[in-house]
């Protein structure tokens, strides 16, 4: 069993090169992923799931008792994502309105899981990055469709109800599901726990493969558009990435805290945005979906290796002026 946590690493340490991978194979293989791409919901709904059993509810409950950072975080991805989505939406594709609604999808969904693996590796505060997705999670049924409605409607008619209705079977019951079974059955969960990881990990390269594929034909259509998209995704990340951090360094948040509110605050889950936008408008609508999955995964991990090497640094500078 030892080659389950050494594969989790690997699989964790090396995502980005995985999703790129997976993506380039769905593109150039879309017809051998046909069978699973029923299972996009499916995988989503596992990856919450999944969630819902690895929450520490000890760490939650600490972080519930002052709630100040993570309602910051919270905040400021609903404010600062949102914004800036909004801007880059029709800034540059105000001329093409499935283009636009599908970045406005992906800005307008709850936090992405990687935000939870990447402030782990980058040394924030796990317990608070997880307390902000729940939340997410927990008030997306609500702002996602209402924003997209708002925002998106105005280019390409959406209705509300059903992308609700969507958003509690992918990620409200999954999520609910998970923290009722570990309340239930806490130490039959206690073995599931070490798993959780890997399988949230694979439970996403299904989804993943399963988008790509889906997506492959208007991805081909559409080629000569995706270096734009890219840059528009690429500003849609980076910036709410860099104003969570600095907002909450100036409003004196500890520095592991704000780490955590970075991830937060820049980090989608664009899988879901794919698959919602495949549903209720269109595969065009998936691709900037499909690209701020890229780019938001390289970016993310970027970032989590160069403040893990400047930990690292950290420790041994300490360990050198204190040795024992």
């Amino acid at each position: 069993m030892k080659f389950i946590p050494k594969a989790s690493h690997i699989i964790s340490k090396y995502l980005p090169a995985w999703i790129i991978l997976f993506s380039f194979m769905a593109y150039f293989f879309p017809n051998l992923f046909i069978p699973i791409r029923s299972f996009t919901g499916a995988g989503l709904g596992m990856i919450f799931l999944l969630m819902g059993l690895s929450l520490s509810t000890e760490k939650l409950l600490l972080v519930i008792k002052k709630p100040k950072h993570a309602l910051l975080g919270v905040l400021l991805k609903w404010t600062v994502m949102v914004t800036v989505t909004i801007v880059v939406a029709y800034l540059f594709f105000k001329d093409n309105a499935e283009l636009a609604t599908g970045i406005i999808l992906a800005g307008t969904v709850p936090s992405g899981t990687s935000a939870n693996i990447y402030t782990f590796i980058a040394g924030g505060e796990a317990a608070l990055s997880i307390t902000m997705a729940t939340m997410d999670t927990i008030i997306s049924p609500i702002l996602t469709p209402t924003l997209v409605q708002f925002f998106a409607g105005k280019l390409i008619p959406i209705a509300f109800l059903p992308l609700f209705l969507n958003i509690i079977y992918i990620v409200f019951l999954p999520l609910f599901l998970g923290l009722f079974l570990q309340w239930k059955f806490a130490k039959k969960i206690e073995v599931i726990k070490p798993y959780t990881a890997v399988l949230s990990q694979i439970a996403l390269f299904i989804v993943v493969l399963s988008v790509i594929s889906g997506a492959q034909n208007s991805l081909q259509t559409n080629l000569s558009s995706l270096p734009l998209i890219f840059i528009a995704v690429f500003f849609q990340v980076s910036i709410p990435m860099l104003a969570g951090y600095w907002i909450s360094k100036l409003l004196k948040v500890p520095e592991q805290n704000a780490r955590a509110i970075l991830f937060h605050t820049g980090i989608c889950n664009t899988a879901l945005a794919a698959t919602l936008a495949m549903e209720h408008v269109s595969s065009l609508a998936a691709v900037p979906s499909v690209a701020n999955m890229v780019i938001n995964l390289t970016l993310g991990a970027f970032v989590a290796n160069f403040f893990s090497s400047k930990k690292e640094k950290v420790t041994v500078f300490s360990q050198a002026k204190n040795p024992q």
